[in-house]
Formats: structure tokens, sequence, C-alpha cells
């Protein structure tokens, strides 16, 4: 369970073979943690900023909420990695931030916005310290949670393609260099179509138009209102994708490292961060997940034991980043039409192909995936409430219709005979018990420990993340933070 993973000591030292000095390995280690906060900064901030402003935030207020999330982040980043001496970094919920990208603006701004963040982070912190809760999520089908969040990733994703129609001087040297840099350097494919983005702008007389006062980093309080019905539409999937898309997988890469620190605090601290931020205009922090690999990996440092020094690195060079927050803001609001949108989808391709390979790939649950996908990519409201909610709702519908289906075929394939048939009726019973009425596969039962999921004997596997996870590989998503 989430709350009550013990902690461990960090892994032994693997075998290596000679290395330099310490203080060269150190300096490996610094490095590797300033990479994983600037990948994750330039790789996500325009998914934030367009989640930011499609729920209602001006200019001022998105630049105040991505600063404090980098500041959150820093900080938890520093404080839980110099603790435990374990590389536990964290991050804002990129997912979470695209779902903000495909509602609409609530009926009581973004006040009512921000209150849906404070009771995600609530939510969030309740999840770290009452066990039913946190259970009650791990119940979620992790093929639905992967298929609500593909559909609300799809019109992000296609984005830069309806954009390159309409602008492609601007936006078409953006795909570009992006699609050369996830051939060779996919690491810094995104980082490297922001770069793209800068000269577009410095040609197109973007930056003359600014003034100092925009570029100055501000503190936006923001009081949240209470509305039914934005609390349900962004409130609760905001929850529901930020655990199952950051939270639990990021304690899995951190085990597939042979850290296994107890995530109580981590997770508390990512609830507490989340409420009290979200006046601030930020949406939700959490435990990073594929960039965690960035620290935790052998990249980092040869030693294990070592490795949290990363972790403190990315923390500080996030309090670094985070006053430049508004600069960027205000650079974002002057770019051209759809340079920002652009950047945002490319962000995303990776994380939407990992969530939708993920949501599809276990047969017994693949229509109720395909149907929450469809539902959630319609961009449909009923009462308000967005279609990230109601594709959730039409995918457990269908599992449980499934289910009540497979049991009632189940009795009566058991169900003894009462007296002895005639061959034609009996041909006829086997016709309508076994021939014409296929068994329905029930779906498999999944329970996620300590970010581990585990299928119980007898079961269908299915993941535990948004996307797969491959700590090993040179092909990170850094998007899936």
């Amino acid at each position: 369970m989430l709350m009550s993973t013990p902690a461990s000591p960090p892994p032994a030292p693997e075998p290596a073979p000679p290395h330099p000095a310490g203080t060269d390995q150190t300096a490996r280690a610094i490095i590797a943690g300033i990479v994983t906060a600037v990948v994750g900064f330039t790789s996500s901030f325009a998914v934030v900023l367009t989640g930011l402003r499609a729920v209602g935030a001006d200019t001022a207020q998105a630049g105040s909420g991505l600063m404090v999330l980098c500041l959150a982040t820093g900080f938890g980043c520093l404080f839980f990695s110099w603790r435990t001496r374990m590389p536990i970094t964290m991050a804002w919920s990129t997912p979470g931030a695209a779902l903000l990208a495909a509602a609409a603006i609530p009926a009581g701004g973004f006040a009512a916005a921000v209150g849906a963040f404070v009771l995600a982070g609530v939510l969030l912190a309740l999840a770290a310290l009452v066990r039913p809760l946190g259970r009650l999520v791990e119940a979620i089908p992790t093929p639905l949670a992967n298929a609500m969040l593909a559909g609300v990733l799809l019109s992000l994703c296609v984005a830069p393609f309806t954009a390159l129609a309409a602008s492609p001087a601007a936006i078409a040297p953006v795909l570009v260099v992006w699609l050369l840099l996830m051939a060779f350097a996919r690491r810094w494919a995104v980082p490297g179509a922001f770069g793209a983005a800068v000269v577009v702008m410095a040609l197109s007389g973007v930056f003359g138009e600014l003034t100092v006062d925009r570029l100055l980093p501000r503190f936006g309080l923001v009081t949240p209102t209470w509305d039914a019905t934005t609390l349900v539409a962004i409130g609760i999937p905001l929850f529901v994708v930020t655990m199952t898309s950051q939270n639990i997988p990021g304690i899995a890469v951190l085990a597939s490292f042979g850290y296994r620190p107890s995530t109580r605090g981590p997770l508390l601290y990512a609830g507490a961060a989340t409420a009290v931020g979200a006046v601030g205009g930020g949406h939700a922090v959490n435990l990073a997940a594929i960039s965690a690999a960035l620290s935790a990996g052998p990249e980092a440092h040869p030693d294990p034991s070592r490795r949290w020094v990363a972790g403190v690195a990315a923390g500080v060079t996030y309090l670094v980043l985070g006053p430049s927050a508004a600069a960027v803001g205000a650079v974002a609001d002057a770019a051209p039409h759809g340079l920002i949108e652009s950047i945002a989808g490319v962000a995303l391709i990776a994380t939407f192909a990992g969530a939708a390979s993920a949501a599809l790939g276990t047969p017994a649950y693949r229509e109720a995936a395909a149907i929450t996908f469809v539902v959630a990519a319609s961009g449909m409201a009923i009462a308000g409430i967005g279609s990230a909610f109601w594709a959730l709702v039409a995918g457990g519908l269908w599992l449980a219709m499934m289910r009540l289906a497979a049991v009632r075929t189940a009795r009566r394939a058991d169900r003894p005979a009462t007296a002895p048939n005639p061959p034609d009726a009996a041909e006829s019973s086997r016709d309508d018990v076994g021939e014409s009425t296929p068994a329905v596969e029930a779906p498999a039962v999944v329970e996620a420990r300590s970010g581990v999921v585990e299928t119980r004997p007898g079961d269908t596997a299915a993941s535990g993340s948004a996307a797969p996870i491959d700590p090993a590989s040179n092909t990170l998503d850094p998007t899936t933070r």
C-alpha cells in the first residue's frame, strides 16, 4: 500500500569499472541533477501554461502558477533527497496540466479551478494517510486510467499539425528540429523544439514587444471559490490522473533502481504543496516518474548511495528556475499563434503513445478502454462536467455490465440438468450455453503495492503506470515527469 511502504537503506554499490576520483563522480551527479531539472522544465512548461490558461488564468496568474510549481518541486527534491540520502525527485503533474488544457473555463472562472486544485491536493494527502482511499485509487483499472489520459491528450497532440497548416513558416522549424532530435538525441528533442521556437520568436520581433515589468517574477494570490460542478469536473480527474500517472509510477521507478523509501512523507508533501500552492496558481505537485530515472540511474553516479546528490542538485536548479517563470509566461503570451501549443503537443506525443498502448494492451479491458478513450477524446460535457469524468464513468459501466454477463454465463453453464434432454434439445442447449454465447473474459484484478503492480495468480497482467517504464532505456520520455 502506498502509505505503509517501509523505508529501506540505499542499495549496495553496483559493480563498476575503476572510475575517477570521488570529486569527479560528485560533479557527475550534480550535472545529472541539473539535466533532470532543465529537461523537466523545458519539456513541459508549455503544457502547464496551456493548461492554466485553458481554465481561465491570465498571463500573470499562469506565470505565478509556474513559479509556485518550480519552487514547490525544488524544495521537495532538495528536502527529501537530503533527508533520506536517496535520489527522490518531485515534479509537477504534466498529465494533470494536459487534462486542464482539454477542459473548458469553469463558470466561476480561474478561482473555481483553484478550488478544484485545492480539492485535488487534499485528496492526494488523504491517499497517503487514509488506507481505504489509497486502496480505492489502486482499484481503478489501470487501462481505464490510461485510456482517459490518452483521450485527453489526443486533441493536444493534433495541435502542432493543425497549426502547421495555418502557420507553416512559424511551426515547420519547430517540428523539423523536434523530428531530427527524436532520431538522434531523444532526450533533448523537446528542449530543442523550444530552442527553435525561441529563434522563430526572435525573428518575428516578439522580444522587442516585451517590457521589463512583464519579465519580473510575481506572485499572484487567487482566492479559491467552491463550485460543485468544477470540483467534480476538474478536481477529481486531476487527483486520479496524478496518482495513477505520476505517484504510483514514480515509486515504481525508484524501486526498479533498488530504492524503497517510506512513501508517506513525499506523498503527504505532494498533497500539502498542491493544496497550498493552488492559491498561487499551481495545479498539482507529485513524485517524478520517468525523469526520476535521470537522477536515480547509474548515469548519475556509479555508487547508488551517492546518487542523492543528483536529487539535491535537481532541487536547487528548480529553485533557480522559479523566478524566471514570469518571463517565460510573458514570452509565451507574445508568441505567434499556435507556437506554444505546438511545443506542448510534441512534448506529449510520447506520453500519448505510452498511455494508448497501455490502455489497449490488455485484451480483457480492451473494449472498456476503447470506450473510455473515445468519450475522453470527444470533449463532451454533461451538466457542466467534462469528458474526463464521464470517460471513467462510461468505461466503468461497461466493465460492470461485462462482469455481470460473465457471471450469468458461468451460472448457466454450471447449472445441472433436471431431466435428460432429447438429442435435439441437448444440441440446442449446447448452442445456447456454450457455442453461441461465448464466455466473456473477466477483467484482471490488479493490485499496486508500493507503486509496484502485482497481479494475483490467474489474473491478467496490467501496466502500473501511465506509460511503460524502462528505466534502463536511453530514450526516456521526460514529459511523464
